[in-house]
């Protein structure tokens, strides 16, 4: 049998099973999007604000584009949407980019963890509520907040609730000289308020909110969820009780919400957290939230840890060179402050 010669058509490309189209690195412009304002993540589904602020205000269901591959989306980022974003029943949008963030709250963890965790985006304010009892405070917890917030260029305001069950004086003394904001409620029974308490002042809160976007951030059962309530009557958060035997309250959000404030501004309510890892933190990054520190120590000697057994350390000349007892004691205060943080960063003891 005559054995056939191949021609020129076995040599050609066959199409696969995707098409024969050639792929391309190009994208679309997507010149016709429109901005949204995420204000919820809920498995892969994501509620935004669009046109906000505007008489055309509306929200928006979305999904993530296939180009934006594994990155993240999180509360209170810009977004760009493209699809129908009519904000109509039954419509979904399509989030094709996220704009340039100008700031984001991390965690990892663990210290050794290299993964990050994005919480929010574009918030300017970190809120850290802490329970004065029940559960008791966990400084080492409020210190690695106090950093992160530092890390990524937001303010923090120390929130210290249940104040009608202990004294909040020594948390003050211990936040205060690392120029962290602090205000204080305390519970008060109400049986016309959601979960039987109300919050008490809920005014002094609300105006260290007042036209900020704050993201809230504690332990479960510390009354984050309790306070949210409080701030925005229609928010609905559900809230959970301490259990008496681990001193540990149930994780009763579940999801990173933005809820606007009435008045103006934006409060921005996470789940409960148990751990808060600094791996991405850098440890001179960290030195540069504080200006007056930092350029002490800019006469430290090369290496130097800046903690207490660091010899020849700038900081502590620093302390000793004022010859006022108050000026004195203030900037000892600081220091002290500045380095109990800098050890919940390095794992120093």
């Amino acid at each position: 049998m005559a054995r056939r010669v191949p021609d020129e058509s076995d040599f050609r490309a066959r199409p696969g099973k995707r098409g024969s189209r050639p792929r391309t690195k190009q994208r679309p412009e997507h010149a016709d999007a429109v901005t949204g304002f995420v204000t919820g993540v809920d498995r892969g589904r994501y509620t935004l604000l669009v046109d906000d602020g505007t008489g055309d205000e509306r929200t928006v269901v979305a999904m993530k584009a296939r180009e934006l591959g594994r990155t993240r989306v999180v509360c209170g980022d810009r977004v760009d949407v493209v699809g129908d974003a009519t904000g109509d029943a039954g419509t979904l949008g399509r989030i094709v980019r996220i704009q340039e963030r100008s700031s984001v709250l991390r965690r990892t963890a663990d210290d050794t963890d290299p993964y990050e965790r994005v919480i929010v985006a574009n918030a300017d304010q970190l809120v850290v509520v802490t329970a004065l009892a029940e559960p008791e405070p966990r400084t080492r917890m409020i210190d690695r907040c106090v950093v992160a917030a530092y890390d990524a260029g937001m303010d923090v305001l120390l929130c210290l609730t249940k104040a009608d069950l202990a004294d909040p004086a020594p948390l003050r003394a211990l936040y205060e000289p690392l120029g962290v904001s602090v205000v204080v409620t305390r519970r008060a029974p109400d049986e016309h308020a959601r979960g039987g308490w109300a919050i008490e002042p809920v005014d002094a809160v609300r105006d260290a909110l007042a036209d900020r976007t704050s993201v809230l951030v504690g332990h479960s059962g510390v009354g984050k969820s309790t306070l949210v309530n409080a701030l925005v009557p229609d928010a609905g958060r559900a809230t959970g009780v301490v259990n008496d035997v681990t001193g540990r309250g149930r994780h009763t959000s579940t999801s990173a919400v933005a809820l606007r404030l009435p008045g103006g501004g934006w409060v921005i309510d996470t789940p409960g957290v148990r751990s808060f890892g600094l791996a991405h933190v850098e440890v001179g990054h960290l030195l540069h939230a504080f200006d007056d520190l930092d350029a002490v120590a800019a006469d430290c000697p090369r290496g130097c840890t800046h903690l207490d057994d660091a010899p020849d350390c700038a900081l502590d000349d620093w302390v000793a060179a004022s010859s006022d007892e108050t000026e004195r004691a203030a900037r000892a205060a600081r220091v002290e402050s500045f380095r109990r943080v800098l050890s919940s960063r390095t794992g120093a003891a």
